[in-house]
């Protein structure tokens, strides 16, 4: 009995700090709408400046809880000066913009972080006056976790009070309920968001600040409690500060004693949990159906197919990459090769995002789908490359369909976050599955037979597979269901209206796009060589969704034009400096306020204007 208690009371620990980081999070989506990454970095950097700062003045308990609240209100100026000087020229872009932004910012973090505290974890001091234990029924609990849990219920309620008995919180509720009508009665919007994005980051550097004393402060502490915090904010409701506490609670007890009832499946139980919510809850446990959820992206101009002379670039470009073996080396074609498949991946994705209006977190999953899919038969059935390309496809399609019918009940951010569950599901099946997928270890050797070992014979046959399920996205995306898909997108009540089964074909356009992306993820496996599960991992969704969104999202070339950018870039800042992150960050962020439309949309403007000129 003690043991469960003390079980139950590290569970109300973990909540805690769920709690402090999730709930800035939620205030800064319910005011502002921007689903921000670089939430995670604001932890990690509370996390780092904490430990800086504990270890100077940390000695006494006045100096270090002083040290935790100063890490805090710097990140909190952190928070407001990205407000200030990047999202707030962003506004009027589409919202996933804001998104490539906080990106940028979240691998600039990463670099920095990495060239001030350098890579190795560090270990911060105790708590002055908190360094022992309690006896609890016989069982010792660590003091400073007793007043985590304190900690967590008085910030819910500093928050309440800040909310409903400040003029400051009146505004921001009021902005939570309807931005545009309480801009018309005189509130100024930016100063408002410049507040909440400080108060949003101040939170997530407490949450950080707070971990000094229980864990080691890192490089990757913002990738995995960014993911749990979206998950806790979706799980409790968007913008919810009550709910965001109730799904902390709850998921914290998880984590507790999913590890004592379910120790197979640790990794899945709170994706899992998160995607049951969703189902039977599609707004959360305490969130509302909001009027106009958000959008994947501003429509824009309709798509118009090319004609005259442009309509043979496709081929023309086809053509011209053909060739480049005929000139270039193993290095040039082995980067090449990347750049096709990952075209396809991105393609894949637009198709969802771009058509459909579908914005998903979890497009990796049918990458690695397809990867493994053509990896098992290679190992288990030693099925020729051929069967094992034509079966990459195949199975993640299947995987879409199934994931599909779920995801597409629900819209906007739930529906992005409803895709992350099931590719986390995904993942940590393949991550724990050792007798069939091997686990971490991944599945070696599938490489390609005699006729297609040579780079240029792997690289002509990367192209004909992807050129061609590449041409083939294009003509569907002017196919009728091209375009009910986007009427889907536009407006989905007037659609169905006049008889589309907007669902229906939102459903196919999903498996369609797994499809797609298992292809790409079955010709990645033998270009390698090997299946690892990081294939199906956050950052290979995150990459699609970048390579989307630096293309273009509302031209079709935008993805294409995406993938290799971001690949070149990724490869030659690698190449060059230990640094690249940083760099990468600094272009993306340069990429998103010069280009708010994308590469490939800015240049089809010049091109539009300078035609009608």
């Amino acid at each position: 009995m003690s043991f469960y208690l003390v079980q139950f009371l590290s569970g109300l620990a973990t909540a805690a700090t769920l709690f402090l980081v999730s709930s800035g999070l939620t205030i800064v989506f319910g005011v502002t709408r921007i689903v921000n990454f670089a939430h995670g970095s604001f932890y990690m950097l509370g996390a780092y400046l904490g430990w800086t700062l504990v270890e100077r003045l940390g000695s006494t308990p006045l100096g270090f809880w002083g040290a935790v609240a100063a890490a805090s209100l710097a990140v909190g100026l952190l928070g407001a000066l990205m407000e200030v000087g990047l999202l707030r020229r962003l506004y009027r872009s589409p919202e996933l913009f804001q998104l490539l932004a906080t990106f940028g910012v979240v691998l600039v973090v990463q670099d920095a972080a990495s060239w001030i505290w350098g890579s190795e974890d560090l270990l911060g001091r105790r708590a002055p006056g908190l360094r022992g234990s309690v006896d609890i029924l016989d069982q010792p609990f660590p003091l400073y976790d007793l007043v985590l849990i304190g900690l967590g219920p008085l910030v819910l309620g500093l928050l309440w009070l800040l909310f409903n008995r400040t003029r400051w919180g009146t505004l921001v509720r009021a902005a939570t309920q309807d931005r545009d009508m309480a801009s018309a009665l005189g509130v100024d919007p930016a100063r408002l968001f410049t507040g909440v994005l400080f108060l949003g980051s101040a939170l997530a550097g407490l949450g950080g600040a707070l971990q000094v004393p229980r864990e080691a402060v890192n490089l990757h502490m913002d990738m995995a409690i960014v993911v749990e915090a979206f998950v806790v904010v979706v799980v409790g409701g968007m913008g919810s500060l009550t709910g965001a506490f109730v799904a902390s609670l709850l998921i914290g007890q998880l984590q507790a004693f999913g590890i004592l009832v379910f120790p197979q499946i640790t990794l899945v139980l709170v994706f899992l949990f998160m995607a049951v919510v969703l189902v039977i809850r599609p707004y959360g446990l305490l969130g509302r159906a909001e009027d106009a959820p958000p959008t994947a992206a501003s429509p824009g101009p309709p798509l118009i197919a090319a004609a005259g002379a442009a309509r043979w670039a496709p081929a023309l470009l086809l053509a011209l990459l053909a060739a480049v073996p005929l000139v270039a080396g193993d290095y040039a074609l082995i980067v090449l090769t990347e750049v096709v498949i990952l075209a396809l991946l991105a393609a894949s994705l637009h198709l969802l995002i771009g058509l459909g209006g579908l914005v998903s977190f979890g497009h990796a999953a049918y990458f690695g789908l397809g990867a493994y899919g053509a990896a098992l038969l290679v190992k288990h059935l030693a099925a020729p490359m051929p069967l094992a390309l034509a079966a990459a496809p195949l199975v993640a399609g299947l995987g879409a369909l199934a994931a599909g019918w779920f995801c597409v009940r629900r819209s906007g951010l739930y529906f992005a976050m409803l895709t992350l569950a099931f590719a986390q599901i995904v993942w940590s099946v393949t991550f724990q599955w050792y007798g069939v997928t091997g686990g971490d270890n991944g599945i070696l050797g599938v490489w390609p037979p005699d006729w297609a070992a040579g780079k240029a014979a792997y690289f002509w046959l990367t192209l004909a597979l992807a050129g061609g399920a590449l041409l083939l996205l294009r003509r569907a995306a002017f196919s009728p269901f091209g375009y009910t898909l986007r009427a889907g997108r536009d407006s989905a009540l007037r659609a169905e209206s006049v008889g589309i089964d907007v669902r229906r074909h939102q459903w196919l356009s999903f498996a369609l796009a797994g499809s797609a992306a298992g292809l790409a993820g079955g010709l990645y496996a033998f270009s390698k060589g090997s299946v690892f599960p990081t294939l199906m991992a956050v950052p290979v969704s995150v990459d699609a969704l970048v390579m989307v969104l630096m293309g273009g999202i509302q031209t079709l070339s935008g993805p294409v034009v995406g993938a290799a950018l971001f690949h070149l870039l990724e490869t030659e800042a690698m190449s060059r400096t230990d640094w690249w992150r940083l760099v990468l960050g600094a272009v993306i962020l340069v990429l998103v306020l010069a280009f708010p439309k994308g590469v490939a949309g800015f240049v089809r403007d010049l091109w539009t204007r300078g035609r009608d000129s």
